[in-house]
């Protein structure tokens, strides 16, 4: 007996787009991850890029639960000695909802180049509209 491993050319990639108005974020992100693996797919296989593209859209209105907005840090250093900064949740939705959302779904991905391969195909807007209607994405309902 033989495994079906799919080679690149035959590996189906479609589009989907996600509105996330009211949605938890790590609830968002986990799903997000699964398409972008790829394992809603019959053939999922964990070395090879077999996810679809996403496309999320009404990042500013993401919710999440507990005291999170207060409590979750953000910490970025750019190598410099004392520059290290910390940012609440509530102030990254306040000026960059789109990269909260982003390092949710990234940190839900592999690491290394293959999950930097699947992190490409993840698309995250502020607003409602996207400049995706060319590949004539489906709604995708969690």
């Amino acid at each position: 007996m033989n495994t079906y491993i799919p080679s690149a050319d035959s590996i189906e990639k479609k589009w989907y787009v996600v509105d996330a108005t009211d949605m938890t974020l790590g609830r968002l992100a986990s799903e997000v991850a699964k398409v972008l693996r790829g394992k809603n797919k019959p053939y999922y296989t964990p070395f090879l890029d077999t996810g679809d593209y996403v496309i999320i859209v009404n990042a500013e209105k993401i919710k999440v639960t507990g005291k999170k907005m207060d409590q979750k840090i953000y910490f970025r250093h750019s190598e410099y000695v004392g520059s290290a900064k910390y940012t609440t949740l509530r102030e990254m939705m306040r000026t960059k909802p789109v990269r909260v959302v982003e390092k949710a779904v990234r940190g839900m991905l592999p690491q290394g180049r293959l999950g930097d391969q699947m992190y490409t195909k993840l698309h995250v807007y502020e607003g409602p509209a996207h400049k995706h209607q060319a590949q004539k994405p489906e709604e995708l309902k969690f």
